[in-house]
């Protein structure tokens, strides 16, 4: 199994109750462990409880799993370096198929914004973009 929290983001809110990382069979993944154990899930846990940081499994200096039993979870509080990074790559795969358009679609426009699963059950359709980023 494999989880991903994100959200809580900041100081003093967490979303996950401290008994699920304590259970023996999860590693917690993080994406930079000292923005984590101030911001993340992990700040609710000892200073010596111990996470392994996504760029290590990325580089195969550690395994992502360490065996099939194991509950994998990602606490993910918004690094902005990895973001940046994805938007440039983003925007470099677009250029390579789209050509020179200089915009992203990132949002869609949807019917009803309070309905989020609304594309889920609609026919594939192209959504006019709500948000974009310039190039």
């Amino acid at each position: 199994m494999h989880l991903n929290a994100v959200g809580g983001d900041c100081p003093g809110k967490t979303e996950l109750h401290r008994d699920i990382l304590l259970r023996p069979d999860v590693r917690v993944v993080v994406e930079y462990e000292p923005q984590s154990r101030i911001e993340g899930e992990i700040q609710q846990m000892d200073a010596s409880y111990a996470v392994t940081e996504l760029a290590a499994v990325l580089a195969g200096r550690v395994a992502g799993r360490a065996h099939d039993g194991e509950v994998t979870l990602f606490d993910s509080v918004g690094f902005a370096l990895e973001d940046f990074s994805a938007l440039r790559y983003l925007r470099r795969i677009h250029q390579q198929e789209r050509g020179a358009r200089s915009q992203v679609d990132l949002l869609p426009a949807l019917e009803d914004p309070k309905d989020l699963f609304g594309l889920l059950s609609a026919q594939p359709q192209r959504h006019a973009a709500a948000e974009h980023v310039a190039a």
